[in-house]
């Protein structure tokens, strides 16, 4: 493990635990009455996964992925999509130098720890795709020279509702590359108080410092992956998918992608728990925020329902496994 922080003398579960509140206490400073979104979007991180922030516009989808990125005291690029990005804004170019009389090769914002693509859906397609291989792969290639980019790498992506004028809706295979997909809705009254109460400044982000290293980031998600899912939690995962791809308002489920983010959300969720094991609970409250971006409605159901609520109908008829006594 690389040089961290993190006390080895205790248990690794309490530690991550631990690790994982300081940083959750830290982002509450600047985005107020959103516990559960933050821990989601955690969660995410844990998972090794990337990030897809949705919602309408001033929500404060981007503060949250500023506030993710400023707390684990990491280098990150920002990148604001536009219609005009082309994808070389993004991963980078090869120049002719003529000092030297050759190539050189400029590095995109996209070769750092984490990447924050600010309204990712405001890009045509072209650039959207720039990033497939850098989420998948954790590498690009330019002029057919592969080049890996740091580890761990995160995408922390925000995006409005496709309605909105000036959007272009995310391909499904890129959609797919998100672990999760989170929406942080309006806030309570008494957040929007303290938003008033600042004039809606960000200020409070210059005074946010680092509470985690990546590292400790790293340590985290190689800790996550030996979290125990048993057997028939697995099954109930599957279950869960397979129940994506035959409901009658679904034209298509969700991929094996789908499963792999679902089981590697279950044991960041019950790291963060303290817990060495995963439960059906982990899975279930996870299901809405991995599952959802991940089907395609038919279009004659989508007049009449979405995808949020078509994953909370299979999470509530799908039985939950109960462990026999012996």
């Amino acid at each position: 493990m690389a040089n961290t922080d993190v006390d080895t003398s205790s248990p690794v579960e309490v530690v991550a635990e631990s690790l994982l509140k300081r940083v959750a206490d830290n982002l509450d400073l600047v985005l107020h009455g959103k516990r559960g979104q933050i821990e989601l979007a955690l969660t995410a991180i844990v998972s090794g996964g990337h990030l897809l922030i949705d919602d309408v516009p001033g929500v404060g989808k981007t503060l949250l992925a500023k506030a993710l990125a400023l707390s684990l005291g990491t280098d990150w690029r920002r990148v604001q999509f536009t219609s005009d990005l082309l994808p070389t804004d993004v991963v980078g170019v090869t120049l002719f130098n003529q000092k030297t009389g050759g190539f050189e090769f400029r590095h995109g914002p996209v070769f750092s720890h984490i990447l924050l693509c600010d309204e990712i859906n405001r890009a045509p397609e072209k650039t959207q795709a720039a990033l497939l291989e850098a989420m998948e792969e954790r590498a690009v290639t330019v002029d057919a020279v592969t080049r890996n980019l740091p580890e761990p790498f995160f995408v922390l992506a925000t995006q409005n509702p496709i309605e909105h004028r000036g959007t272009y809706p995310l391909p499904e295979s890129q959609l797919d590359r998100f672990v999760m997909r989170v929406s942080l809705g309006y806030p309570d009254r008494n957040a929007s108080k303290l938003v008033l109460d600042t004039d809606g400044s960000d200020a409070s982000l210059t005074r946010l410092r680092p509470v985690a290293t990546i590292d400790e980031m790293q340590w985290l998600i190689e800790t996550a992956r030996k979290v125990h899912v048993a057997d028939m939690l697995k099954g109930f995962i599957l279950d869960l998918v397979d129940s994506t791809r035959n409901h009658p308002a679904v034209r298509l489920g969700a991929s094996p992608r789908g499963s792999l983010a679902l089981i590697r959300s279950a044991r960041a969720r019950a790291l963060m728990s303290g817990r060495s094991f995963v439960t059906p609970d982990d899975i279930q409250v996870l299901a809405e925020s991995v599952l959802a971006h991940r089907i395609l409605l038919d279009p004659r159901a989508s007049r009449q329902t979405d995808d949020l609520t078509v994953i909370r109908e299979i999470v509530r008829s799908v039985p939950v496994p109960v462990r026999r006594s012996k």
